[in-house]
């Protein structure tokens, strides 16, 4: 037919190589492996690859390969049971200084990978995941608000010259004891002016002493409450985009609780760690008129001081009031000093971080200024054949320097090492949880659920493309088997299109798939029978063909135009599995306009170009 040019024969050709190369890499399976990183101050390297290789052949467990892949230590396994076997044998080798964890290890040859060509990722559904139920420490909130208030209060009060005896939390504010009953009235009238979050009450210690009691009113503990767990899930929701998880679920479920679903069996280990952890910064005034060693030797430290050690062991005596913390920073990047050439962190504050910092810089150049590092993690033993859940929290000055000029809003901070700095820079750039975030439940769909799930959709995509490709045979004959051919092609390259983006593939967008192919055959439908109603009409059979094309092509537009509304609707407004169907059914329209009007034209064309035609099978 000389209404096709060559070409759209050429783009049909190139698109369809394309397709199938693309499409290759979802024929090989994930292979089962053991995953081994380091905890924090350790490393993985040939000493750990080689007790990990022993201790698997100790235990007569039999592995493919134990390599050594960036940071991590990855050991394959020729099948889930072996995998499980050697993932107790090496967590009890290697101890706490290891995070042992269940992985999935890719096949895929490498020359396809050096081309972009990635088997498409599966979701929680298909291969297996994780699923955590995350509980918010509202009490946290509570104390760090009660210490916020407790600053404020003592400021004013030294501001306005109102002579007190003590200041510190009491229930659910702070209690304020006076020196006299009209520095207490004083004291009510200042704090009530300058807070209206507090309700203020005149009460007396046990000993008689005037006393204030500020408590937090109880519509403010809510809209804290409500703040934090919000806080909390677009923190998590941020952290788990720096992992790279594909359409993970995160959302809030009652009061202080978070659920938290991800796909990907069984690299748990770095999710617990990033979900779970409190890492930040704080930085502190020294207290120059304490002796740090003589403090730590006779544990006497003044009450507004703390006691803390760097890495080194090397004591420190700061003050307690924090003046820059990790929840005034707006932006995190790991670099490296010029100078030294060392890791280092740039920060940027926030506008009430850098009034703070650019404050105390004016009134302490020349002074030292520490760093501290904190780090809480979640530990989990197993104790009578239970978990029991841990936690530890480490803070230790890494960076006590001299405070050289003023600055404010971006500074550095040195004094961590790569994979420190790195983490750290995620995990300020994500923002810090408002409370401290607990797992304390984790489910995981192990991948014999996966595989289940996998036949399950493989038949079901296999039985409706087969009845569609039958019934097409059946009715249209000819013109039937090129649409069974382009609808072969149109599942082709949908699934490449669908790998090449990164779309996880989970059971409802399988669902999408098969809704696409029924719909796919809808335009073929229509060509067939617009060129059978042309043949009706006395045309001749290539003028049918031309003609059919032609005049179908506007309903089949108008009709797709509909559908892709639709689909995009599901995916702006939708999310998790709604998201992934309306993501599957968008890419399946696209592919099916191309392959049941252009591939099938250009099959057609091919073998009915050039020929006397009497009548034609369809």
């Amino acid at each position: 037919m000389s209404d096709f040019p060559r070409w759209k024969y050429a783009l049909v050709a190139v698109v369809l190589a394309l397709g199938l190369l693309y499409a290759l890499p979802n024929v090989f399976r994930p292979q089962p492996a053991v995953q081994v990183s380091a905890n924090r101050g350790y490393t993985i390297d040939a000493a750990v690859q080689k007790k990990a290789q022993d201790a698997l052949t100790q235990a007569k467990i039999p592995y493919q390969d134990v390599a050594i892949e960036g940071d991590r230590l990855l050991a394959r396994f020729a099948n889930t049971d072996v995998q499980l076997r050697a993932s107790d044998t090496l967590r009890t080798t290697l101890g706490d200084n290891y995070t042992v964890a269940l992985n999935l290890a890719s096949t895929v040859p490498s020359w396809l990978q050096a081309i972009g060509a990635h088997a498409m990722p599966l979701g929680l559904d298909l291969q297996g995941g994780v699923h955590f139920l995350m509980q918010v420490d509202q009490s946290a909130v509570v104390q760090k608000q009660q210490q916020r208030y407790l600053d404020d209060i003592r400021s004013l009060l030294r501001e306005k010259n109102i002579h007190y005896d003590s200041a510190v939390p009491s229930g659910q504010g702070v209690q304020v004891v006076l020196r006299s009953t009209a520095d207490r009235d004083a004291a009510a009238q200042a704090i009530g002016a300058d807070s209206q979050d507090l309700v203020i009450t005149d009460t007396t210690t046990p000993g008689g002493a005037p006393a204030l009691q500020a408590t937090i009113k109880p519509e403010v503990l809510r809209t804290l409450a409500e703040n934090t767990i919000r806080q909390n899930v677009t923190t998590l929701r941020n952290r788990i985009n720096s992992l790279g998880v594909s359409e993970p679920l995160i959302q809030q479920q009652g009061d202080s609780r978070i659920v938290v679903e991800l796909p990907g069996v069984q690299d748990t280990a770095e999710a617990k760690k990033i979900l779970g952890a409190v890492a930040t910064l704080e930085y502190h005034a020294n207290d120059l008129d304490v002796n740090p060693v003589e403090a730590e030797k006779s544990g006497n430290v003044p009450p507004e001081d703390r006691l803390y050690h760097g890495k080194d062991g090397r004591p420190y005596v700061l003050k307690k009031k924090v003046i820059v913390s990790g929840d005034e920073l707006v932006d995190a990047s790991q670099g490296y000093d010029q100078q030294s050439g060392m890791p280092d962190v740039s920060v940027e504050l926030n506008s009430a971080g850098a009034r703070k910092m650019l404050d105390f810089t004016t009134q302490n150049v020349g002074k030292p200024m520490a760093v501290v590092y904190v780090d809480r993690v979640q530990e989990t033993k197993i104790v009578d054949g239970k978990e029991v859940h841990s936690y530890k929290t480490t803070e230790e000055v890494i960076n006590n320097a001299t405070i050289q000029g003023v600055f404010g809003k971006r500074f550095q901070t040195t004094g961590l090492s790569q994979e420190e700095a790195q983490t750290l820079a995620v995990l300020l750039r994500s923002g810090s949880l408002a409370a401290p975030t607990d797992i304390v439940e984790q489910r995981v769909i192990g991948p014999s659920l996966g595989q289940d799930n996998i036949r399950k959709g493989e038949r079901a995509v296999m039985l409706g493309l087969l009845l569609v490709l039958v019934a097409a045979a059946v009715y249209y004959k000819l013109f039937g088997l090129v649409a069974d051919v382009a609808l072969f092609f149109n599942l082709v390259i949908l699934i490449a299109v669908m790998s090449a983006i990164g779309v996880t593939l989970t059971m409802p967008g399988i669902a999408g798939i098969v809704l696409t192919l029924g719909m796919a055959i809808d335009a073929n439908v229509l060509i067939c029978e617009r060129i059978r109603e042309e043949l009706r009409n006395g045309s001749t059979p290539l003028a049918s063909i031309r003609a059919g094309y032609d005049k179908a092509w506007s309903t089949i537009l108008d009709a797709n135009v509909t559908h892709l509304l639709a689909a995009l609707g599901l995916m702006t407004l939708g999310s998790g599995a709604i998201k992934g169907f309306g993501i599957t059914l968008f890419i399946g329209i696209l592919t099916s306009l191309f392959t049941s009007v252009t591939v099938t034209h250009a099959i057609t064309a091919a073998i009915h170009g050039g020929r006397k035609l009497k009548t034609l099978s369809v």
